[in-house]
């Protein structure tokens, strides 16, 4: 088995990257994301954090979170945050994400939702951060979701427009079809 090293950094800014299970498209669904906000909301009111960027979309997420001087718990987060909506999500999250839990999954006392890892990056001073900020954002587009930014709904994008980080035609309208547009990782 695999041994994950993980970041020990105290007070750290990290980046994020966590999948639905399969890459199943749930993520963005009414009931999942209600149960996510309220999740999240939950375990930063148990173990706080600051979110300084996010966007949800269908089959996965990416965010950028600092953690608390004299803590490195990120691991602990996620792992509640994910619990907590796949409990949320109760019985219907086989049927939400189209798969019922293995006999592994099960006796690891994990759901149908969640892939089981997530990817983190520690975030390494201000040109990082803008990068990975600028990446988040710009995900719905890189996938096709949308042609700019300002249309996906599941992102910070719209708070860094309110406080004149980005202006609202950041990116303007790029078709990405043919070619990958990198920002970031």
């Amino acid at each position: 088995m695999s041994r994950y090293r993980r970041s020990k950094a105290q007070g750290a800014t990290f980046f994020f990257t966590v999948n639905s299970l399969n890459r199943h498209p749930v993520l963005a669904t009414d009931q999942v994301r209600v149960a996510l906000r309220n999740a999240i909301a939950a375990v930063r009111a148990r173990a706080p954090f600051l979110i300084h960027a996010w966007v949800l979309l269908p089959d996965h997420l990416h965010c950028i979170w600092e953690l608390p001087a004299n803590d490195a718990a990120f691991g602990m987060r996620w792992s509640l945050i994910k619990r907590q909506v796949t409990q949320a999500c109760g019985p219907s999250t086989a049927q939400v994400s189209g798969f019922s839990p293995t006999s592994s999954r099960l006796r690891r006392h994990e759901g149908s939702l969640w892939q089981r890892r997530f990817w983190e990056h520690q975030i390494r001073d201000d040109r990082d951060f803008e990068r990975h900020a600028d990446y988040i954002h710009y995900n719905p587009v890189k996938h096709g979701l949308v042609q700019r930014v300002c249309d996906w709904p599941y992102s910070t994008f719209h708070r860094y427009v309110a406080n004149g980080t980005y202006t609202a035609d950041w990116a303007g309208q790029i078709s990405v079809s043919g070619r990958d547009v990198e920002y970031g990782e």
